[in-house]
């Protein structure tokens, strides 16, 4: 779905400027973006298979939910609204804890250039994974793996493969602060 964008600059930065999505990413042009990671109390992280059908990474595993930010919209509204439009979880905003705020470049080919800057949150999950309904148009599968598993996956350059591409530096950053609240 197309949507339109602020635009940001190399630092995070908003510009003034409001693009549409598509054109965002053609023109690779930086915008924000939000992910949230949910984590049980027993150790367990809910990562998303992609939808088949996405322009990037399809059938890849990924933070929990991730979405865009709508021009003017505020981070953590546009996080609720992500996670009950990916997941079908009504959140209140209070329930998030911002982890970081990473900058992403990822040239898909050359019309699809992902400039980003992730708002990044952590979240308990309180509800079982089966109580969770998913976006079938974004979401192909919806899995819990312990927190150790995840870990020893993402140091694996063959399991790793499974994984959406994001620096390890991310990755260990959001273990770490998702352990801290174990």
């Amino acid at each position: 779905m197309d949507e339109l964008l602020d635009i940001l600059d190399s630092k995070g930065d908003y510009t003034g400027k409001i693009e549409l999505k598509s054109q965002a990413h053609r023109m690779g042009l930086f915008h924000a973006t939000v992910h949230v990671w949910f984590y049980t109390k027993d150790g367990a992280i809910l990562i998303q298979q992609r939808g088949e059908k996405k322009d990037t990474y399809p059938l890849l595993w990924d933070v929990s939910v991730a979405g865009h930010i709508g021009a003017g919209e505020e981070i953590e509204i546009s996080a609720v609204r992500e996670v009950a439009e990916e997941i079908g979880l009504p959140i209140k905003k209070e329930q998030l804890k911002k982890l970081g705020v990473f900058k992403s470049v990822q040239k898909h080919h050359e019309n699809l250039i992902d400039c980003e800057f992730h708002q990044t949150f952590i979240c308990e999950l309180q509800l079982p994974l089966h109580q969770l309904k998913k976006q079938d148009s974004e979401v192909a599968a919806l899995n819990l793996v312990l927190i150790d598993k995840f870990h020893e996956e993402i140091q694996n350059n063959e399991r790793l493969k499974k994984y959406v591409p994001h620096e390890s530096s991310y990755f260990k950053r959001v273990i770490k602060a998702i352990r801290q609240q174990l």
